[in-house]
């Protein structure tokens, strides 16, 4: 098992039962404590866990999210899939908003070398654009939302409503049936309300597990959203039901 396997086992082990013990992890992962105790040091010094004596617990609250460090390499060769295809449903020439997050962030990395307007709500998605010379870069006001990287608040909402997109790339933090797109953070929530309003069309981009998942704060609901770009472990019933909807749903390999 390679080590992002394991780190993505032991994360949902952690989730599930508030805290994971080194031999149960070894017995379970088919490897050494001492592997082990290297991986639980790993993670707990990108914030994702916090070790304690034969283990660890969880370093964030049960509504907070992981932090972007290590979401940034959970599954980052699916992202990077997604944002192709993201990639592929804007036209040169068009003006995009885009969302912040890891799936954001690989999104930017995709449209670098296009011709277009962007506006990136994240300091990583600016990072990404910044160096392109086909790119029309927009820099949004805001306050930077440490560690997550997002830009938020009043000036943010404000500059989204003096303009007017083609296309907004919304990204989500759960995406559940019967919630709706949601967000663990109420002021990240209110950005991407603003950015949904300021475009033509809006592109959601979620991976299969936040389909199984909620957050605090609502966004919209699932049927609002134009298209919806996500992978094969989505649940059927779901991409079905937003396809009766008139959603147009593209699916990538998981």
């Amino acid at each position: 098992m390679d080590v992002g396997t394991r780190h993505r086992v032991i994360l949902d082990l952690l989730h599930t039962r508030g805290r994971v013990e080194v031999p149960d992890l070894a017995q379970r992962l088919e490897t050494s404590t001492i592997t082990v105790r290297r991986d639980l040091d790993v993670l707990a010094g990108l914030g994702a866990l916090r070790r304690v004596r034969g283990g660890a617990v969880p370093s964030t609250l049960r509504g907070e999210g992981l932090p972007f460090e290590v979401r940034a390499v959970d599954e980052a060769p699916l992202k990077a899939r997604l944002a192709a295809v993201v990639a592929g449903l804007i036209g040169d020439g068009e003006a995009v908003v885009l969302d912040s997050g890891t799936t954001g962030a690989a999104t930017a990395q995709a449209l670098a070398g296009r011709r277009l307007t962007v506006m990136p709500l994240s300091v990583q998605g600016i990072a990404a654009l910044a160096g392109s010379p086909s790119v029309s870069l927009l820099l949004p006001g805001g306050t930077v939302r440490h560690p997550e990287g997002s830009i938020v608040g009043p000036l943010a909402e404000r500059a989204l409503a003096e303009l007017r997109f083609d296309t907004a790339v919304l990204t989500c933090c759960a995406a559940d049936p019967d919630a709706g797109v949601t967000a663990h953070d109420l002021a990240d929530a209110a950005v991407k309300k603003a950015l949904r309003r300021s475009a033509q069309r809006t592109v959601l981009v979620a991976e299969g597990v936040k389909f199984h998942r909620t957050a605090l704060a609502v966004v919209c609901g699932l049927e609002e959203v134009d298209v919806l770009v996500t992978d094969s472990s989505a649940p059927a019933e779901v991409v079905a039901g937003l396809v009766a909807a008139g959603v147009r749903v593209e699916v990538v390999p998981a």
